[in-house]
């Protein structure tokens, strides 16, 4: 896999997150792992965080997109919650992905509260990182148009 594009002069940076309870952090160090090797920055919060804790660390490593790993099945919950956070910090331009064990009845209203997109087992790593790097660019394509760049 190729670098990500770096039209700002850095590396695309990901923070990747593990929301409540749930403790099995398996899958998203393999995500972790494949974005780094892409040539991504990869910032790994560990297991257990709140969606404040998330948002804050977002917000202070100011990272292109947040990938988060939930398999306890209270993505609903922590991912509305995250999302007002973010809002609330004025962090809400920052691209939010979920992936993990999602019931597909799910998927639809999760992007309605701002998730960008939604991995379920079995999707490749190569499309997982070719989503977050397209989530990336339309982020800093969108910073630069802000700033008139």
């Amino acid at each position: 896999m190729s670098s990500p594009p770096s039209t700002s002069g850095k590396r695309v940076k990901v923070l990747v997150a593990k929301l409540g309870i749930d403790g099995h952090d398996r899958g998203a160090k393999v995500i972790a792992r494949a974005l780094r090797d892409a040539g991504f920055e990869v910032v790994y919060t560990g297991i257990r965080q709140t969606p404040m804790q998330v948002a804050m660390a977002a917000v202070q490593e100011d990272v292109d997109v947040i990938g988060v790993s939930m398999l306890s099945g209270a993505h609903m919950s922590h991912m509305r919650e995250l999302m007002k956070r973010l809002e609330e910090l004025g962090a809400s331009d920052i691209p939010v992905v979920l992936g993990g064990t999602i019931p597909i009845p799910d998927i639809e209203p999760l992007k309605r509260i701002g998730v960008r997109e939604v991995f379920l087992p079995g999707t490749s790593l190569r499309e997982i990182v070719e989503h977050v790097r397209r989530l990336a660019e339309e982020k800093r394509a969108l910073e630069r148009e802000i700033l008139g760049q």
